[in-house]
């Protein structure tokens, strides 16, 4: 039998018009705004018009620390969405936009797999409503207004050697991490040193996802620091009468986007940082529209719940004023006998001892959701066609050590008919009290926070500074932002900062080389391990096998 591949099946399915997946949402067409037959934009209003509907439950959906064999966490959010609507439940998902540079690179598509999809996959992981443009069109207005001041007689004083604004691209290019521009005489601008970040690590893409309104985004853009003047003090896009024209760039991007699944669910789709540099979540707007319209909502947050889940718990939580109702943690048989020590080739057969030294991985993000967070939980086991059942019932009996239930998902292969199970489960946890509290409390120092994160969420024994972070740590105090949650950036491959240490690693301490402030975003930047914000692509990007025939279809998109 041969296997459809994911486009295959994508494009095998009759989608439905937009008009209709609106009209399902509840959705009047006086706030949808058409791309075309598949796609639209909801006009902000919707959500101050619905301020008194009382908000859906919200369902997070993270995972174990990722590897090469992956774990299907979006394919599981889409799949459960699509299962809670088969048991006859109000059901919207909110999630990410696919970024190019994966896209093109090592990862692939972003819009779920095999019946489990959202649609149109191939507009949605390629240019879409353009949002991802509008952001680095934003991002690089600024840089511009930046060297133009200098260039123009720096009437702030802009020290040249001290600016921390970076021009962006959505695409994985090595070749722009650092950049000398500005070159060629006196009338083509100020030499300096400068680099790229990848779109998606841009803070105008943490402050699109963290505003909550066109008035909350320009004072957000507002307070963006670009850099610092000759004596010490910043110089924020508001101090160089940005903020306006960037808005203007942003204004019909922040509206959340609307398409749907296979089988027809709603799904906003809007926003995308990444989670081992930014926070790793959707649009706020997006998820509290999304909790406006359905009575349960599925979202997702990036890479292992370390990372992505961390950060929507206590940076998006914490600016959004929302709490999920319950959390589900996707884990596969084959990544966890990665985490136990089997190479990719070898992960086809069953092997106990391999699993058992894997699953403390799983256990730890279970763990980390329970007695940190106070949330209730799920383990969906996303299940491949090799997994025995003596694997899974060793992952069953461990989980049920911590009080978790574990539940397989076949939505891959099945759709919303292999999610049901794991929805009634999710219904049920809907149902039960959460006392929910942060990892941390923003009061304590910089560093503490760093601390509590490193001691609680990773298992760690602290953190280490080096003498630049600390220099910064004390810089940044002085100037007030001691006060702001911490947003890690950190590999995505262990709980530690080095990835080669795999499952739950013991007796170790994360370097934090770098520390700064996304003023914008609201949150203090720590940098650790060799974590960078221009991605490169690899020996053979995902792009090679990409093409389009004579009739405009496309092929190879994952």
């Amino acid at each position: 039998m041969t296997i459809k591949s994911d486009i295959e099946i994508a494009q095998s399915v009759t989608m439905r018009p937009i008009s209709e997946i609106a009209k399902t949402a509840g959705i009047d067409e006086k706030y949808i705004d058409f791309y075309g037959k598949y796609k639209a934009k909801i006009d902000l209003s919707l959500l101050k018009d619905k301020e008194k509907v009382e908000d859906g439950k919200l369902v997070l959906v993270t995972a174990i620390t990722p590897t090469p064999a992956g774990e299907g966490k979006t394919t599981t959010s889409i799949g459960l969405a699509d299962g809670l609507k088969k048991i006859g439940k109000n059901v919207a998902l909110a999630l990410r936009e696919p970024s190019l540079g994966p896209v093109f690179g090592i990862k692939g598509g972003a819009a779920g797999g095999g019946y489990a999809q959202v649609v149109p996959m191939e507009d949605i992981n390629l240019h879409f409503t353009g949002d991802f443009h509008a952001i680095g069109a934003a991002n690089n207005l600024l840089a511009a207004m930046l060297d133009n001041h200098i260039y123009q007689g720096n009437k702030l004083g802009i020290d040249p050697r001290r600016i921390t604004w970076k021009r962006c691209v959505d695409m994985n290019d090595r070749q722009l991490r650092f950049v000398t521009d500005g070159l060629g005489g006196k009338v083509n601008g100020v030499p300096r040193e400068d680099g790229y970040d990848i779109t998606v690590a841009s803070e105008i893409m943490a402050v699109f996802c963290l505003a909550s309104s066109i008035s909350d985004l320009k004072k957000r853009l507002s307070n963006i620091i670009v850099g610092y003047t000759y004596d010490d003090k910043p110089v924020t896009a508001g101090d160089l009468k940005a903020v306006g024209a960037m808005t203007a760039l942003l204004k019909d991007a922040l509206a959340p986007n609307l398409v749907q699944t296979l089988e027809g669910t709603p799904a906003l789709v809007h926003g995308g940082p990444f989670a081992n540099i930014a926070h790793g979540c959707n649009s706020v707007i997006a998820t509290k529209t999304a909790m406006k319209l359905a009575d349960y909502v599925v979202t997702e947050a990036g890479f292992g719940a370390d990372l992505g889940a961390e950060k929507f718990l206590d940076i998006k939580c914490r600016y959004a004023g929302i709490k999920p109702s319950a959390v589900v943690i996707v884990a596969t048989v084959r990544a966890l006998k990665m985490h136990g020590g089997l190479a990719k080739t070898e992960l086809a057969h069953e092997d106990l001892d391999a699993l058992e030294k894997g699953i403390p991985n799983l256990l730890r993000h279970v763990s980390n959701i329970k007695n940190v967070y106070g949330l209730p939980s799920v383990v969906a086991v996303n299940r491949f066609p090799t997994d025995t059942e003596a694997e899974i019932d060793l992952i069953i009996k461990k989980c049920k050590e911590l009080g978790v239930n574990v539940v397989l998902s076949e939505v891959w292969g099945k759709g919303g008919e292999g999610g049901t199970a794991l929805a009634e489960e999710v219904v049920r946890l809907c149902g039960k009290k959460s006392e929910f509290k942060f990892c941390y409390l923003l009061e304590g120092s910089i560093k503490d926070k760093i601390e509590a994160i490193v001691k609680n969420i990773y298992g760690g024994d602290g953190a280490v500074l080096t003498a630049n972070a600390a220099k910064q740590i004390k810089q940044l105090t002085e100037l007030g932002f001691d006060k702001l949650p911490v947003c890690m950036a950190k590999t995505q491959y262990s709980f530690s900062d080095d990835p080669a240490k795999l499952g739950a690693p013991k007796n170790f301490t994360v370097t934090v080389r770098n520390v700064k402030v996304s003023a914008g975003a609201g949150f203090i930047v720590a940098l650790t391990g060799d974590i960078m914000t221009m991605p490169g692509l690899p020996k053979i990007p995902a792009a090679e096998g990409i093409d389009v025939d004579e009739n405009g279809k496309i092929s190879g998109l994952f």
